[in-house]
């Protein structure tokens, strides 16, 4: 059997992310779906696994949420589950930054669209940030982006506040594994003042199975928080680094 795997996220308003908490792991439960998610008043973040057709179901039930309907999500398949169980968690936020006030559902900057980005890259006139950490970066990342060399995404706001100076008058594009923390670390940039700041739209994942191999600008391979441990073109399993990044 194969497994569908599927990495979601939403920025939306909860007002008590706590009383969704239970009927959403009653709905997996009833579909045979493990993996995480994570529920904040910001929204709803998180990776599932289960067949194709509970996968649809859990995703349905998704969203009928509150401002739910428009649920991003990016699709892969596993040989085998890649969660040992159902998890739940409720967090101050889906995706930690620490920044106070940030609203990503409103302020997160324009996309560009996987078949777009090469151009992007090829453009000496635009500075292209890797916003995820040092860790993840080490398994792949595109030619000439620049790595913060952040432990972790909280990190970032205090990596470009020491180093914004150096980017003014350039177009920043940023990108991440599947699109939520540059929704929001766009929208923490717009928030200190850059106005021409992109990023890529649906992320990596998005990226590597959109856009064939021969054209890629992509090196090495996705790390993924699952035990398939990190993906390539097609969004195949790769399971450990195929070769350093850059």
């Amino acid at each position: 059997m194969t497994f569908t795997v599927a990495a979601l996220y939403r920025f939306a308003a909860f007002d008590d992310p706590a009383v969704l908490r239970q009927p959403l792991l009653d709905l997996c439960a009833a579909q045979g779906v493990k993996g995480t998610l994570l529920l904040a008043r910001e929204g709803i973040n998180g990776t599932i696994a289960g067949s194709a057709d509970a996968i649809a179901a859990v995703l349905a039930g998704i969203r009928a949420l509150p401002d739910c309907a428009e649920l991003d999500v990016k699709y892969s398949a596993a040989a085998a589950m890649p969660f040992q169980r159902m998890k739940v968690r409720l967090k101050k936020e889906i995706v930690t930054m620490k920044v106070p006030g940030l609203d990503p559902a409103r302020g997160a900057a324009p996309y560009v669209d996987p078949g777009d980005w090469n151009a992007l890259v090829d453009d000496p006139g635009t500075v292209l940030i890797d916003t995820r950490n040092d860790f993840e970066v080490g398994y792949g990342s595109f030619d000439g982006a620049l790595n913060p060399g952040t432990r972790s995404f909280g990190d970032f706001p205090g990596w470009w506040r020491a180093h914004a100076a150096e980017f003014e008058g350039k177009r920043v594009a940023m990108f991440c594994t599947g699109g939520i923390r540059c929704e929001k670390s766009t929208a923490f940039l717009r928030s200190e003042g850059v106005e021409d700041v992109v990023h890529l739209k649906g992320g990596i994942l998005a990226y590597l199975e959109q856009v064939p191999a021969e054209m890629s600008r992509w090196h090495g391979s996705c790390f993924v928080f699952d035990e398939r441990v990190s993906v390539g073109h097609g969004l195949v399993e790769v399971g450990g680094k195929d070769e350093p990044a850059g």
